[in-house]
């Protein structure tokens, strides 16, 4: 059985900062690719970063130069760094993780945590 549990959220000002912490349990895993995802009432889920296992990093234009996405392998958690925050960053935040599920490799993705920005 696999486990991700954000924490971090939060309600802050613009320009504020939040970094977003994502624990990652079990053994299931069929990929070290995690992501953060981002979603409004009304809207999709919209993909805000990403970080392979090459390290290789991708961002969203729209949080580029704002965010970072970093791991910290012995903690098993994945992190958001979200600086200078702006009122369209608010939405509900979700990390992911591929698992296997019986034979198939898809995302599994925590509970969210709430991140809220006035202006």
């Amino acid at each position: 059985q696999v486990q991700l549990v954000e924490s971090g959220g939060g309600s802050v000002q613009a320009g504020g900062s939040l970094r977003l912490s994502c624990l990652a349990s079990g053994y299931d895993w069929c990929s070290t690719d995690m992501k953060w995802y981002r979603q409004v009432p009304g809207k999709e889920r919209e993909v805000v970063a990403s970080l392979e296992l090459n390290g290789r990093t991708t961002y969203a234009d729209s949080v580029k130069g704002r965010f970072v996405i970093s791991q910290d392998n012995a903690k098993n958690t994945l992190y958001l760094q979200m600086n200078n925050l702006k009122p369209e960053d608010t939405a509900m935040y979700y990390c992911s993780r591929p698992a296997w599920d019986s034979t198939l490799c898809r995302e599994y993705w925590g509970q969210g945590t709430q991140v809220t920005v006035s202006s």
